[in-house]
């Protein structure tokens, strides 16, 4: 299931590369020598040289582009859930930005010769109105990269296919670091990457030994019902990271699963977090209303969480998988574990 509201397509016109600087440490000079190749959820990734021409669509590969240097090899970036993080802000501002997601011809027409995708659905036969799958954009010269944690079974499909055992921190970093390789970028990467660890285990550290609460990662629907994270979201790793459990770990097969208030009431979560999107726009303020909606329902009065004034705000874009991860966490654990800052 992808951030909604979802594929309404829009038509753009091309647009040259930008200049884009990012924040130190500089990227690596593109790579002499010849093409290096990576394997990515099963499909060989192999461009000719380093791609110039990149296309990122959605939160994560929009700012794992530019934790890796690639501002000047952005031919646009698309459909944000939030705000990007504050070190990539000034990069993205000068990217070619469209608040949704382009056609299938739009894509081609910015003539990409890489295209980066935070979520999977853009390659899905399912979605009438993606990207088409990997395959026939390869045909048209176009390599593609879905983010490991959101491996499909097979090219073509999309969340319902994902393999549980794939959704942790080692993809993300083989991501990177493969990332790194095609585009020429690899000491970058590394550096990406022994940053990530460093806050990663730091945030470990800090709520070692503490109870773990749990967490419900809550979307309420304009129809009253409500959509939870289950197992096979990465929030489900972010909660682990920052000494917490996810209350739906166990609905497996997907991201995201509908449910009533019968079944939040009968988890009990110990803490509600929102999950609120998409607007690039969007920061931790923007999903108070979300917070708010769920904390005064009156069908989940009972709920610990809402008994005890632990409904938190929270963003989709902090769920993902990628480079936004140590950010994610170090906030998670400052809402579970307040005492351990």
């Amino acid at each position: 299931m992808l951030p909604s509201p979802v594929w309404r397509a829009v038509v753009v016109a091309a647009c040259g590369a930008v200049l884009v600087a990012c924040a130190p440490p500089p990227a690596a000079p593109v790579a002499a020598g010849g093409p290096v190749a990576a394997r990515n959820c099963g499909v060989e990734v192999a461009p000719a040289g380093p791609p110039q021409r990149v296309y990122a669509a959605y939160q994560p590969a929009v700012e794992m582009a530019h934790a890796l240097g690639l501002g000047d090899r952005l031919v646009a970036t698309a459909f944000l859930d939030a705000a990007v993080l504050p070190e990539f802000a000034e990069a993205q501002a000068r990217t070619n930005y469209l608040p949704e997601l382009p056609s299938r011809e739009a894509l081609l027409s910015a003539n990409p010769d890489f295209v980066l995708a935070g979520y999977n659905g853009v390659f899905a036969q399912s979605n009438a109105n993606g990207f088409g799958t990997r395959a026939s954009l390869r045909e048209l010269g176009v390599q593609t990269w879905v983010f490991g944690p959101l491996c499909p079974s097979a090219d073509g499909l999309a969340d319902e296919a994902i393999d549980p055992a794939s959704v942790t921190m080692d993809s993300v970093y083989t991501d990177v670091r493969d990332l790194g390789k095609l585009f020429g970028t690899e000491d970058r990467a590394a550096a990406v990457v022994a940053d990530m660890q460093a806050r990663i285990a730091a945030v470990r550290q800090r709520v070692a030994g503490a109870p773990r609460p749990r967490v419900a990662v809550i979307s309420p629907q304009e129809d009253g019902s409500f959509r939870v994270a289950g197992g096979p979201d990465f929030v489900t790793q972010i909660l682990d990271i920052a000494g917490a459990e996810n209350a739906f770990a166990d609905l497996t097969g997907k991201r995201n699963f509908p449910v009533g208030t019968e079944e939040i009431i009968a988890r009990n979560p110990d803490i509600i977090l929102t999950s609120t999107c998409c607007d690039g726009s969007y920061t931790l303020e923007s999903a108070e209303p979300d917070a708010a909606k769920l904390a005064t329902n009156p069908a989940l009065a009972n709920v610990t969480a809402i008994r005890n004034g632990q409904v938190k705000p929270f963003l989709f874009a902090d769920r993902a998988a990628g480079v936004r991860v140590p950010h994610a966490a170090e906030l998670v654990a400052s809402i579970v574990h307040p005492d351990r800052r």
